[in-house]
């Protein structure tokens, strides 16, 4: 089975084009997509030994890793019954969050090719009220319409990208949310013990995390027009909740 996510080659992956002006963060997204791809697929990594002798992986492979890495959004803002809701590298999302209980609509993007075809299977089969589908294409392009949602939640994947490309992220959260929507998102503290070890697998995982101070965010924050509202926080993520 192959780890590449669906690409068409004569467009480039998500239909970017692969001319002189190709998206520049089609590298990134790529490789991102590749390695989470492989992840759900059940494929293997082939690591070095002394990675596997790190006691962050041997965390990850007990699954007590998974319990840190996880930012409970619903915490900051939990979705309300009948509000558009879009859950923005959703991963399997809706297949483990209690989003039947919460009553409201889901919409999810994501660039796992597996992840998208896992999901828009079995959602309907769990809840074909509530389960509105998921997109494949990546975060800066929000296959949206302008002002559809009540909340949207990025949660998991801001490290991956320099803080320019989450620039152009929250733009386009910013032109999807409603007037006071809200959007919660998390950032790796790269200032945290633990940050650099996992820095460090996720490498060998084949991504690259880019480690940036808490100060560096919060200006990023004001930068792209955005007001904190309340943040929380957790062993490796910090997590936002922001209104524009």
């Amino acid at each position: 089975m192959s780890k590449k996510p669906d690409s068409n080659p004569s467009l480039g992956f998500f239909g970017l084009s692969t001319g002189g002006t190709a998206d520049q963060w089609q590298s990134p997204i790529t490789s991102v997509a590749s390695r989470f791809n492989q992840e759900y697929q059940g494929e293997p990594f082939e690591l070095p030994e002394e990675v596997e002798n790190m006691p962050i992986f041997r965390d990850r492979i007990s699954g007590t890793l998974q319990l840190k890495l996880t930012s409970p959004f619903w915490e900051l803002a939990q979705p309300k019954k009948n509000q558009y809701c879009l859950d923005i590298g959703c991963g399997v999302s809706f297949l483990i969050y209690p989003w039947r209980e919460w009553n409201a609509l889901f919409h999810g993007q994501e660039i796992s090719s597996v992840a998208r075809d896992a999901l828009n299977s079995r959602g309907p089969q769990l809840n074909s009220k509530l389960f509105k589908g998921v997109e494949l294409a990546p975060a800066h392009q929000l296959q949206y319409e302008t002002g559809k949602f009540d909340l949207a939640i990025a949660t998991g994947f801001s490290c991956y990208y320099p803080l320019e490309y989450w620039l152009e992220v929250m733009a386009e959260v910013k032109r999807v949310l409603k007037p006071q929507g809200i959007l919660v998102f998390d950032v790796l503290n790269g200032e945290v013990p633990l940050a650099e070890d996992w820095a460090i697998l996720e490498t060998y995982l084949g991504t690259e995390v880019y480690l940036e101070s808490m100060e560096n965010w919060e200006s990023l924050i004001k930068k792209a027009g955005a007001k904190i509202v309340k943040k929380q926080s957790g062993e490796l993520w910090e997590m936002y909740k922001v209104r524009f």
